[in-house]
């Protein structure tokens, strides 16, 4: 897979180059510093997924989960899921919080509601490495949290109705899935 992304990012860079055959001179001299950047992110890209970084680095890298990062730091959750797991994460992205009432997640911030925030940040991580191959229509999961969440799998995977829009992310200690909502515990 590694291989398949260093080829297909070279094949893009010439791809590329070949469509701008009547630029002018300083036009290339761009393309092909253009293309040296791709070249390096790609391969700090091969990097950093041969060395796998835990489930923490892995959503600090990534801007759509910027807000669930700053909801584990104020529920005091980083320390825990750098561990060494492993940890299934269902990881809702920043529209999946802004989806939610107005100013839910502002108050859920605020240092007095840590614990309610640490609920449900842990109702969306399972103990173990669960991945897409492992779901099952109708399928119970419990969660950090002690409540169980249900996965689907008609129509594409759900966790208790939120679309899973990218799966199997591996990192050092486990694997996330990026899901469009936020879930909450059942007594939330």
């Amino acid at each position: 897979m590694k291989k398949f992304n260093y080829v297909f990012a070279i094949g893009l860079i010439f791809t590329f180059l070949a469509c701008g055959g009547g630029e002018s001179k300083s036009d290339e001299n761009e393309e092909v510093a253009s293309e040296e950047t791709v070249v390096e992110e790609v391969e700090e890209t091969m990097t950093a997924e041969e060395s796998k970084k835990d489930i923490v680095a892995l959503a600090m890298e990534t801007e759509a989960l910027s807000t669930l990062v700053s909801a584990v730091k104020a529920a005091g959750l980083v320390e825990t899921l750098q561990g060494d797991g492993p940890f299934t994460v269902f990881a809702p992205t920043n529209e999946a919080f802004a989806a939610l009432p107005e100013g839910t997640l502002e108050d859920l911030l605020k240092p007095e509601n840590k614990e309610k925030l640490a609920s449900i940040l842990t109702y969306h991580v399972v103990a173990g490495k669960v991945l897409s191959t492992d779901l099952s229509d109708g399928m119970k999961a419990k969660t950090v949290n002690g409540a169980e969440v249900t996965i689907t799998t008609a129509d594409g995977a759900k966790v208790n109705g939120a679309n899973v829009v990218s799966a199997d992310i591996e990192a050092s200690n486990g694997v996330v899935h990026v899901i469009d909502a936020v879930i909450l515990p059942p007594s939330e």
